[in-house]
């Protein structure tokens, strides 16, 4: 059974810097694609960042193309979302989501398998 939970949440200034965690457990060597996705209220889940399991290639989303940093701790089975120069826009839910055993498209919700909870992440103007 795959788990993934997030942590790292938080409120914090606008121009400030959060980092993310998703710790994973379960089939980890199956998975293939690891990814973030945020919502908003009201808004649709969006697309952040993704990461190739194994060969590490990375996808940003326009938004935060230059702030955001994706990247994963091997031995922890742990992914992270290094959030830097944070606005107001960035305040959402943010999840964690795997892909398991083959690519499908990582910008969209319904490449991935499993999710987690999500962590609440409030930019202050």
């Amino acid at each position: 059974q795959v788990q993934l939970v997030e942590s790292g949440g938080g409120l914090v200034q606008a121009g400030g810097s959060l980092r993310l965690s998703c710790a994973a457990s379960g089939r980890t060597a199956s998975y293939y694609t690891m990814g973030w996705f945020r919502q908003a209220p009201g808004k649709e889940r969006e697309f952040v960042a993704a990461r190739s399991w194994s060969a590490g290639i990375t996808d940003y989303a326009d938004s935060v193309k230059g702030r955001f940093l994706i990247s994963r701790d091997n031995a922890m089975n742990t992914l992270y979302l290094h959030m830097n120069s944070l606005k107001p826009e960035d305040t959402a839910v943010y999840y964690c989501a795997v892909a398991v055993g083959y690519y499908r498209d990582h910008a969209s919700r319904a490449g991935y398998d499993y999710w987690g909870q999500g962590t609440q992440v409030t930019v202050s103007s």
